[in-house]
């Protein structure tokens, strides 16, 4: 029934045409061009009689082609079957971005247009068959005008083989612009690709759009980013997918390749342009692009200086060109002046996703393996929707056991995997070391906690909380919620690894300790050459702990002391390091600690649910602030007062 090149399951190419016009001619000639060229091309055949069942056949080799090319002939309305295909490759342009080029086969596009001349008298014959108001006629009519409208070729006299040269190469040219491979098991992602392109406005081409994708490492933005490029991409002149521009820019020199690459895949050239630095590759960018409809995404972008010497502004690009990127820094979209409304947030899988892609990924060809639904659920949690956690878990615990799942859950509570850690990581290693600090003390003992008791916390700490905080939500390695502060679950374990491997066998070594068993392994000895910034201790149950009174002396660099649901078996004052600025000490403390003589620098002091009755003179004398109600004691420098409370 039909001619093709090679056997596919779908097809490259469909040619709609009125055969009595051109079969033996024109037609003939293009789609031999096309077949030696390699383009598997739809052509129904000139022996096919067309009935009711032919139809179906017709429209789903629409559905299934890359490219429609409509030769408009002078007959071409004459026929209903020629109308349906039209009608429907017009539908299959909205629906499903297919490619439309139209040739003008010595017919002037105004007549397809407005049905004049030989296209007047066809539609009027359809009108008196199915009648002038009948929707049919209509839906052809509006499909002509459609169709009519869309830039082709014209062709009235001269060589038909020079146009068939030009058709060849452009459709070439279009099909070298293959999809992207978007993932194994690309599971929640066409949801996320309806919500993108309702977005982009496809539709209008009134200007240039840059839209940027923010969101964790692993979330899926490169996926979803490929995902949207193969869903649009035909709809463009030129276009390229950067990949990894992170990693490929480290220096000017990479900069320019990338610039190179993005000229030589848009413009289709056989030969790359040569680009001598950065501000040459700009100026080409800009001269090249400034007149052509592109679509260009730059995958993770994590510098200013990439989008500058890439896509500076929109004006490099013609009228209606898309510009995705994507990122871990929400702030550097705001930097390069994309406004909130074009900024897409990737978000986490929802439950019944992660458990399809986990399904996929775990249970792929050993459906059989019978694994506890509890130990699916504990996986699933641990992943906490991320997609590059699901798919890296899923795949190594494929076609294992039952006690290899409970062994391999048990392993990863206690140290993450490497896969996914290093690429969690990224986004740490790009801060500052404010805010490098900062995230740790949230990731190691604050996770959950009232941003601003945090805020209070950490800014005694001599660290700049505001603009961290800021910092760390832009770079997706927290939110805030309800005033609440969260991360997610192998971000937080990601941090504590981090803690953790600063030493792995000696806990004092380590700048934070949050363990039980770590820290009363650093309390019962020598704290001198201690190098612990910060201890907290929070047993889910109440613990008698020996605390010596000098143990913390030692501890210079200590400055946050935080101890809940501890009861010290030693009967006596604690001695605390000059250097502390936080101590809190909730449910056991029947002392007020002591300081060595000196200068102090506590800024919070909070002793809640103890059994002290009097505050000490040294602290009457030092505090600057204080105010004291039943046994709840909580201090704060104020270095524009100064008041003296004796109780």
């Amino acid at each position: 029934m039909a001619s093709s090149s090679k056997p596919k399951s779908n097809y490259e190419v469909f040619l709609s045409f009125r055969g009595t016009d051109l079969r033996n001619t024109f037609l003939g000639h293009l789609y031999k061009a096309l077949y030696h060229n390699g383009i598997y091309t739809f052509v129904d055949s000139e022996e096919l009689t067309k009935g009711d069942q032919t139809l179906p056949a017709l429209m789903k080799a629409i559905e299934e082609s890359c490219v429609a090319i409509i030769v408009f002939s002078k007959d071409y309305a004459s026929s209903q079957w020629c109308l349906e295909e039209v009608k429907k490759i017009m539908e299959c342009k909205k629906q499903k971005d297919l490619t439309v080029l139209p040739v003008f086969y010595k017919v002037d596009p105004r007549e397809v247009r407005r049905g004049n001349k030989s296209y007047g008298k066809a539609l009027a014959k359809h009108e008196s068959k199915f009648g002038k108001d009948s929707e049919k006629v209509k839906r052809w009519k509006k499909a002509l005008f459609d169709a009519g409208s869309l830039s082709g070729w014209h062709f009235y006299d001269g060589d038909e083989s020079e146009l068939i040269e030009r058709i060849v190469k452009e459709i070439s040219t279009l099909l070298d612009r293959t999809p992207l491979h978007v993932a194994k098991c690309p599971v929640g992602i066409d949801s996320k690709v309806v919500k993108l392109k309702s977005m982009l406005n496809l539709e209008s081409d009134d200007g240039v759009l840059m839209m940027g994708l923010w969101g964790r490492a692993g979330i899926g933005k490169t996926s979803l980013a490929k995902a949207i490029y193969n869903d649009i991409f035909r709809q463009f002149e030129g276009s390229t997918f950067l990949a990894n521009v992170r990693e490929t820019s480290k220096n000017c020199r990479d900069l320019v390749a990338l610039q190179e690459k993005l000229l030589y895949e848009i413009l289709s050239q056989k030969q790359r342009l040569v680009v001598s630095n950065v501000d040459a590759g700009t100026h080409l960018v800009r001269d090249r692009l400034c007149r052509k409809k592109v679509l260009l995404i730059l995958d993770d972008v994590d510098d200013l200086r990439q989008l500058n010497a890439l896509a500076g502004e929109g004006k490099w690009f013609g009228i209606g060109s898309t510009i995705i990127i994507t990122t871990r820094d929400k702030h550097l979209l705001t930097c390069h002046g994309i406004d909130q409304d074009h900024v897409y947030e990737v978000k986490t899988l929802e439950d019944s996703e992660a458990r399809e892609l986990l399904s996929k990924h775990a249970f792929g060809t050993h459906q059989k393996l019978k694994i506890k639904a509890d130990l699916v659920d504990s996986v699933l949690n641990h992943a906490g929707g991320l997609p590059l956690a699901i798919e890296v878990l899923g795949s190594f615990l494929c076609g294992r056991r039952e006690h290899e799942w409970k062994s391999t859950l048990k392993k990863i509570s206690r140290n993450p995997n490497k896969t996914i850690n290093n690429v969690l990581k990224i986004s740490y290693d790009g801060l500052e070391d404010n805010e490098k600090e900062i995230f740790l003390h949230i990731a190691c003992f604050f996770k959950g906690c009232d941003s601003d008791y945090i805020k209070k916390v950490i800014d005694s700490c001599n660290f700049e909380i505001d603009i961290g905080l800021e910092i760390l939500i832009e770079r997706s390695l927290i939110s805030i919620e309800h005033r609440t502060v969260e991360v997610h679950g192998l971000i937080q374990l990601m941090g504590m690894d981090i803690v953790n491997q600063e030493c792995c066998d000696d806990p004092k070594i380590r700048s934070r300790l949050w363990m039980y068993d770590d820290v009363l392994d650093v309390l019962s000895h020598d704290m001198g050459d201690c190098v612990v910034k910060a201890i907290v201790l929070e047993p889910p149950e109440h613990k008698e702990v020996y605390i010596s009174p000098n143990v913390f002396t030692k501890a210079s660099r200590l400055r946050l002391l935080i101890m809940h649901n501890v009861h010290n078996t030693f009967q006596g004052p604690i001695c605390l390091p000059n250097e502390l600025r936080w101590f809190e000490w909730v449910g056991g403390a029947s002392w007020f600690p002591e300081f060595s003589l000196g200068p102090k620098k506590l800024v919070g002091l909070k002793m809640s649910e103890s059994n002290i009755t009097g505050l000490p003179k040294q602290f009457q004398k030092e505090l600057l602030f204080f105010s004291f109600k039943m046994t709840l004691i909580t201090c704060f420098r104020n270095i524009l007062s100064c008041s003296k409370v004796g109780l």
